[in-house]
């Protein structure tokens, strides 16, 4: 399909979501089934007028993926409750490390024993399904920043850590195939690509957030109103963050996340933020100037504006053009030869016995309540993340064979994924989740 046909189609679907999204917002499934059933229906799987080939495309695919993950990081990091406190927080930890862990062996399991896949493919398929998808969770997500939703904090935190605590598993699997470099018994792997990467990741964004918030503030003075300045500071800042992380062998993703949360906590910090009845810091009051406001606004919503606050909205609509643009991909890539029992299986095996089980051992001995672990076990929502991942190992040398057998299986998993978290997200929260 022609550059101008592509214009066409994404400007069209643009509109359509623009206009009727109070009509999608009633329906209930999520708009990425909406993007999803036209990339199936204009693709190669019924009319074939569009189609695209995802190992050919790596490269690109990557970037697109890159770029919606970071974007969808940075947005999750600033609308977490703040501050950081390690009871809170505990869940959510052992989610993103302890309970993946488990989830990437159960899939290691799986891919050998029942794929036939050799252990470096299996463990690369395993840490490309493992990690939650912070783009396409939208409705399981907290939905503004400070939102104190107790399962929509877990699931939101779970998503912006795990996406940077599965890449020592990619590099894992690539190693045993022969493609990273791992060291004599693994030494090399442990030291660089599991602590140093993932520590140095976290101070990088903590340090990055919490500078910028206090530069900020410092050149700002009392007034911080500079809406278009601060949509370009915060895209900055996930720039600066990302590249350093990636220049020094630590962790982009994770880096990129902890910016958010950090840049969040310092401005309300600077701001003299009180705190709740749970220890939470509460945008101050706003001003006179301010003081006019939709009664239907967030609760933070008539803040003094802030970089962390501002640029929200902004990110939010580049996180909702990048789902739409990579679902429709994504239908697109879809052929009749992806539909075999190999795909499947590895779905069902994935919803049904690692995502439910790796939960439920990861919170042992928590605090979450019952309800909490059940609802969690289930949306795991894969997606653009593991499209990264999947690229990611593409693009650094793995074999066409075995890439296009990855392909076909990821593709499968992330389109069952989508259907039914998509179809369930709604009644499941109405119904179990009322408060």
């Amino acid at each position: 399909m022609s550059t101008t046909l592509w214009f066409i189609l994404i400007g069209c679907l643009m509109l359509a979501r623009g206009l009727a999204a109070t009509t999608l917002s009633r329906l209930p499934v999520t708009s990425a089934i909406v993007y999803l059933g036209v990339g199936l229906a204009l693709g190669p799987a019924f009319l074939g007028i569009f189609a695209i080939d995802p190992y050919a495309q790596a490269p690109l695919l990557e970037v697109l993926a890159e770029l919606a993950v970071l974007i969808s990081l940075f947005s999750a990091g600033v609308k977490m409750p703040v501050p950081f406190a390690l009871a809170r927080w505990a869940p959510s930890l052992r989610l993103a490390w302890l309970s993946m862990s488990i989830s990437v062996g159960l899939m290691t399991a799986f891919g050998t024993l029942v794929l036939g896949l050799p252990l470096g493919a299996a463990v690369l398929l395993g840490a490309i399904l493992a990690p939650t998808d912070p783009v396409l969770a939208t409705d399981v997500q907290v939905r503004h920043a400070g939102d104190k939703d107790q399962l929509r904090f877990a699931l939101t935190c779970e998503a912006g850590m795990n996406d940077g605590s599965a890449f020592p598993f990619v590099m894992l699997g690539l190693g045993l195939l022969g493609l990273h470099e791992l060291g004599e018994h693994s030494w090399h792997w442990a030291l660089v690509d599991v602590l140093w990467a993932t520590s140095s990741a976290v101070l990088f964004g903590i340090a990055g957030g919490a500078l910028l918030a206090r530069l900020g503030w410092a050149l700002r003075g009392k007034d911080p109103k500079h809406e278009v300045l601060d949509d370009l500071v915060g895209l900055g800042l996930i720039a600066v963050v990302y590249g350093v992380s990636v220049w020094l062998h630590a962790w982009g993703f994770l880096a990129v996340f902890f910016a958010g949360v950090a840049l969040r906590q310092t401005e309300l910090v600077l701001a003299g933020a009180p705190k709740d009845r749970q220890g939470l810091l509460k945008a101050p009051q706003p001003s006179t100037a301010h003081a006019a406001t939709p009664a239907n606004s967030p609760p933070d919503a008539d803040a003094p504006l802030t970089v962390s606050g501002e640029s929200l909205i902004f990110k939010e609509h580049l996180e909702r053009l990048s789902e739409l643009t990579l679902v429709l991909l994504l239908g697109g890539a879809v052929t009749a030869q992806v539909w075999d029992w190999r795909a499947w299986s590895t779905a069902l095996f994935l919803f049904l016995v690692a995502r439910p089980l790796s939960v439920f051992l990861g919170l042992a001995g928590s605090a979450a309540r019952g309800r909490v672990r059940g609802i969690v076990s289930w949306f795991g929502v894969r997606g653009i993340g593991s499209v990264y991942y999947l690229m990611y190992a593409v693009n650094h040398g793995l074999p066409q064979g075995l890439a296009r057998e990855l392909i076909d299986i990821t593709l499968v998993v992330i389109m069952l994924s989508i259907a039914v978290h998509g179809i369930s997200v709604k009644p499941l929260f109405d119904r179990f989740w009322r408060d």
